[in-house]
């Protein structure tokens, strides 16, 4: 279980980097960090804005990408990684007590008034989740920050950490992080195989050496994905 305040061990050797400018204010320091699992494999990915293009009054509500992809030309990524969907009130549907005929990333979202014991579907909006380089059309990246190395306990590159030394150099809600390895030509974290106690844009990464076979990390830089702002 990884601690609320996510503290990182004292360590000798810590390398500094330089990172493009953001000038939103940090959070404050006391706010408490979610628990996360230790896990090797995180995908870079960014969401669409929310769809709503039908509504459940002609027997029932179809959020199709078919649909969509025809009213909102160039909205939404080639091949859509994940979907999410909401009524309008902002509740999960799968938290509505509706029946769901459909919901994935192939045809889109489709809730049949049939199906309801109420006889209506809520109204929903939905939302599709991409990879790179659809993201990179709405994101806007730091440069990169290696201020760690891992001849201690491991590499510690947490955004808790990164905002103390460069506070002003990275927006106050990163949507995603990446990380790769510092050699050249560098290995996306994510095909290391190694595995990671903390990886997430509102953490950071972590590499310990005892969750390792090996018992020891690769060296890592990270950046982070942010809104673009004019």
């Amino acid at each position: 279980m990884i601690s609320a305040d996510l503290v990182e061990p004292k360590e000798e050797n810590q390398i500094h980097s330089r990172s493009s400018g953001f000038s939103k204010r940090p959070p404050p320091e006391s706010l408490p960090e979610p628990e996360l699992d230790i896990y090797s494999s995180v995908p870079i990915q960014c969401w669409t804005q929310w769809f709503n293009s039908d509504n459940p009054t002609g027997g029932e509500d179809q959020e199709t990408l078919a649909r969509l992809r025809i009213q909102y030309p160039g909205k939404i990524c080639p091949i859509p990684v994940g979907i999410e969907a909401t009524n309008l009130f902002g509740i999960p549907a799968d938290q509505t007590g509706d029946t769901i005929f459909q919901s994935d990333t192939t045809t889109g979202f489709i809730c049949r008034n049939g199906d309801q014991i109420s006889g209506e579907c809520n109204d929903y909006r939905v939302r599709f989740s991409c990879t790179p380089p659809y993201c990179a059309d709405t994101v806007c990246w730091t440069q990169w920050f290696d201020r760690d190395n891992p001849s201690g306990t491991g590499d510690w590159e947490t955004l808790h950490s990164l905002r103390r030394e460069k506070a002003d150099k990275i927006c106050e809600d990163p949507w995603y992080i990446e990380a790769v390895t510092v050699d050249s030509p560098s290995t996306p974290a994510i095909q290391t195989g190694e595995n990671f106690y903390v990886f997430s844009p509102t953490q950071g990464l972590v590499c310990r050496q005892e969750d390792q076979s090996s018992k020891t990390c690769l060296d890592y830089k990270v950046r982070f994905g942010c809104p673009c702002t004019k």
